[in-house]
């Protein structure tokens, strides 16, 4: 039996797609008996979801293609564990490199047990290669919940794990079995950041940094976003997360205030709770 599967969620990304998949059979050959992959394609019809498909006529490790298209969101990634057939989950975005070796340490982790049942993430790695961030705090920037902090235990990948805050979601990791999952109202892009950290920190768990566990993740898109990016969705997301996990959204009905008028918010409030008291 395999053990670690790991998973994406794209949506008109075919060229991260390919150097993520391909870089973990080139540079990850040791753990290449041991993963299945997930792809999740939000918009399966373009010719970057025909671009995939072809690829993966190429791949001799296990896989899993889902075309989703009953709505758009960040948040199918609550697929990847879904489908997954292994006991624990890697989530990564669809542009990550992961750094020669982490992977197997990351399956002997699990496999000592040191897990916990907790989320694991590791260091953000900027592309000089050098700078790096271990987690976000619960500060508001640019109408997110999160700003990039560094704590200089991750500096040294052989440290032992730490527990964060919060961390950005390009990459993160739990057993199958301890995954809390997204809320499944999430529209769009964000919300799930400082949310997901937060249900765990309820449900009696942790968020962890493992040093190891080190992410390099592309930024730029000079092709421009294709997937939603809407404010009003992303407010949505937040006060539906906050509302469900009892938070107080006083901060972020503040912070969105200069995008969304207060009339707006209530509305959206008011559907909110409406949808949470009905389902």
């Amino acid at each position: 039996m395999r053990k670690l599967t790991i998973g994406m969620a794209t949506h008109d990304d075919y060229d991260g797609v390919y150097f993520t998949i391909q870089a973990i059979r080139m540079y990850h050959s040791e753990v290449l008996d041991n993963i299945e992959f997930v792809i999740i394609d939000n918009n399966p019809d373009s010719n970057h979801g025909k671009a995939i498909r072809d690829l993966t006529n190429w791949m001799k490790e296990p896989f899993q293609y889902l075309p989703f298209v009953k709505y758009k969101s960040t948040s199918i990634r609550n697929k990847i564990f879904e489908l997954a057939d292994t006991p624990y989950v890697l989530s990564i975005d669809s542009h990550v490199f992961l750094e020669k070796g982490s992977l197997k340490r990351l399956i002997d982790f699990y496999d000592s047990g040191l897990d916990g049942g907790n989320l694991l993430q590791g260091p953000i790695i900027y592309d000089d290669l050098k700078n790096y961030s271990t987690h976000f705090d619960f500060t508001w920037r640019g109408h997110m919940l999160g700003t990039w902090q560094t704590d200089e235990r991750g500096s040294d990948k052989d440290n032992d794990p730490f527990e964060i805050p919060s961390q950005g979601l390009g990459l993160f990791s739990c057993r199958k079995n301890s995954w809390l999952g997204f809320n499944k109202e999430f529209r769009g892009f964000g919300g799930e950041e400082g949310y997901i950290h937060k249900k765990y920190i309820k449900n009696g768990k942790r968020t962890l940094c493992l040093p190891f566990l080190r992410w390099l993740h592309r930024f730029n898109r000079p092709n421009g976003v294709t997937y939603p990016n809407k404010y009003e969705e992303r407010f949505r997301n937040y006060m539906l997360g906050f509302h469900e996990l009892n938070l107080p959204t006083n901060e972020l009905k503040e912070h969105f205030k200069d995008v969304l008028s207060e009339d707006k918010q209530s509305e959206i409030e008011k559907e909110v709770i409406e949808l949470l008291q009905n389902s």
